[in-house]
């Protein structure tokens, strides 16, 4: 008799309390295709970024001429598999400086034999 018409009709809807799980799904959706988003265009590429200045670090030889990050360019005259590398900047000039300050590559040389026979 004084029942209203919102009360009536929230008695054959489904009970109060939980929310489906096509619900949740549907709220963290826009969450989820962000981090997509952000893993396809962000995260990806400088991870391929990384492994490539890695293997470029790693392939520098005596004779190349590298670029360092303070902009100085100069030939490796010494390079061992550690981490230090012996470049000439200038004429009977040399300096030690670490692998990870290389920048750039600008030539490769080519493979210098010094043990002639």
């Amino acid at each position: 008799m004084f029942i209203t018409s919102a009360f009536a009709q929230a008695e054959g809807a489904a009970p109060a309390g939980g929310m489906g799980a096509t619900d949740l799904l549907l709220q963290f959706a826009p969450i989820l295709l962000l981090v997509v988003i952000f893993w396809l265009l962000i995260f990806r590429p400088q991870q391929k970024r990384m492994k490539a200045h890695q293997a470029m670090l790693s392939a520098i030889a005596r004779g190349d001429t590298i670029v360092t990050t303070g902009g100085i360019v100069g030939k490796v005259t010494k390079a061992v598999d550690g981490e230090d590398l012996e470049v000439e900047i200038a004429q009977g000039t040399r300096v030690k400086i670490a692998r990870s300050g290389v920048t750039d590559v600008r030539s490769k040389s080519t493979p210098v034999n010094d043990n002639k026979a």
